[in-house]
């Protein structure tokens, strides 16, 4: 996808003024987070008179920093628990009946894939996308066949239009799609007015270097007015601070300000696989342990396993500086190596929010659990800064799908309910200490207890206290 044809042609169709100028970012952090720079990676080597193009080894640690921050912020013990049982179902169904909203949508799986996409791009877009939604004169109507679906991209497909107080409230989205195999651009432009959102849609194909509308898929209207001012995506991406200009709402990559950090990990593990790759013995033979065959071909002995020769001279046997064999065998620095890298990945880990020890190879090492958790002080800082910004987006689609559940499928849902994200940050934090201290509070007076079974058995509040309620009921029969 083209993003400069893209944006001169919303430019001319909107009569915008953006820049792609941003988004050579977003490609070098996208080529860093595939594994290849071609910039960096790719380097000419002269052998003898003639250049070779080779690459080098690559960890691909700018993957593998993403996929641990998606872990850690959004995985399958992640709860979202929302207050109204009937909200609640609709969303995640329950454990009679599993289903729901999240369910039809892959959501878990797709959602913890976009989070490691926003992390190496800088930010990711959950769109709200409706099939079977019925539409009378360009207003929707209510129906229980309409199906809420969801889609996800990353920075490279995000085109803010209108940036308020660093939000984005009006945007364009593209994506490729296969349409009988031909790749067109799906394109949904969001526009507020004074009664709610226009979302616009329109196919798009590249022909001679300009993008023409194509006609829509069937059953696709062109425009939606939706009524409401609510916004029919979410926004999420790392809750670092953007330190590069012309960013237009789009926000910064984890490694953005590590670049340098990758380059090193990446020098070191070349360094550490190019020493054995040229470290294997060397064997040098004299000219008179060469022999010939009838085609004229010099024969080493190694080549027929001869063990039978005749003898040249006394010094050439004696291994003096006529020897007829001499080895060379190169040091291949192993631990050298192994310090460097190790060295390498500290500073990569620490650049991007892990902390120093997040990447050891030190494997038979025995630390304490206080140590452990203290090494991990800083991953569990930033996670929580982290959690911050996927939290609102959590709690913003649950508010958007239970407003699109009663407004388009006529669903007996509440918008208004609350609605709790719990993180597993076990990984980060030792949980039975927490829970105990949780217990003693309950027990001091500093927590209630519903409060200390939302937390720790992801009940709702309603629930927690109907719970305890129980409970007293039970113990109250058992004195009569």
């Amino acid at each position: 996808m083209n993003i400069e044809r893209l944006i001169a042609y919303l430019n001319q169709e909107k009569g915008c003024t953006l820049s792609s100028s941003y988004y050579q970012n977003v490609q070098a952090w996208e080529a860093w987070w595939r594994g290849f720079y071609k910039p960096f990676h790719e380097f000419k080597e002269l052998n003898g008179k003639t250049r070779k193009t080779r690459q080098l080894y690559s960890l691909r640690m700018a993957k593998k920093v993403c996929e641990d921050w998606a872990s850690i912020l959004l995985n399958e013990k992640t709860r979202i628990v929302v207050d109204d049982p009937a909200s609640s179902r609709f969303l995640q169904g329950s454990e009679e009946e599993p289903g729901g909203v999240f369910a039809e949508n892959d959501f878990w799986i797709k959602g913890n894939a976009l989070i490691e996409k926003a992390f190496y791009s800088g930010t990711g877009a959950i769109l709200l996308r409706v099939k079977q939604m019925q539409v009378q004169q360009g207003n929707i109507v209510p129906d229980a066949q309409t199906k809420l679906c969801l889609d996800f991209l990353p920075a490279g497909g995000i085109l803010p239009l209108t940036v308020r107080e660093g939000k984005i409230v009006e945007a364009a989205f593209a994506s490729e799609v296969l349409v009988r195999g031909e790749v067109q651009i799906y394109l949904q432009i969001h526009e507020q007015e004074n009664d709610g959102y226009r979302i616009t849609n329109a196919y798009l194909l590249e022909t001679n270097g300009q993008l023409q509308k194509r006609p829509l898929p069937e059953g696709m209207v062109e425009q939606i007015h939706t009524g409401s001012g609510l916004p029919w995506f979410v926004i999420v991406g790392p809750n670092i601070v953007n330190n590069i200009e012309g960013a237009n709402g789009l926000g910064i990559s984890v490694y953005a300000n590590a670049i340098d950090n990758l380059k090193g990990v990446d020098l070191a593990y070349n360094n550490f696989n190019r020493d054995f790759h040229l470290g294997g013995k060397k064997v040098f033979y004299t000219q008179e342990m060469i022999q010939y065959g009838e085609d004229g071909k010099e024969i080493t002995p190694d080549d027929v396993c001869q063990q039978l020769f005749v003898r040249v001279g006394d010094e050439v046997l004696s291994g003096g500086e006529k020897a007829l064999v001499q080895e060379f065998n190169p040091q291949l620095r192993v631990q050298d190596n192994r310090d460097g890298l190790q060295a390498q990945l500290d500073y990569l880990s620490f650049k991007c929010g892990l902390g120093t020890k997040h990447y050891q190879f030190n494997a038979g090492q025995v630390v304490t659990a206080t140590q452990y958790m203290g090494d991990k002080q800083e991953l569990i800082q930033n996670a929580s800064k982290h959690y911050i910004v996927v939290e609102k987006a959590l709690q913003d689609l649950v508010r958007l799908l239970l407003w699109a559940g009663k407004t388009l499928c006529g669903a007996e849902v509440n918008p208004q309910t609350g609605v709790k994200v719990q993180f597993d940050d076990s990984y980060i934090i030792d949980k039975e200490s927490e829970r105990l201290r949780d217990q003693q509070e309950v027990r001091d007076g500093l927590m209630q207890r519903w409060e200390y079974r939302v937390k720790w058995y992801g009940e709702s509040e309603e629930e927690a206290k109907a719970a305890i309620q129980g409970e007293s009921a039970l113990s109250f029969g058992g004195e009569q």
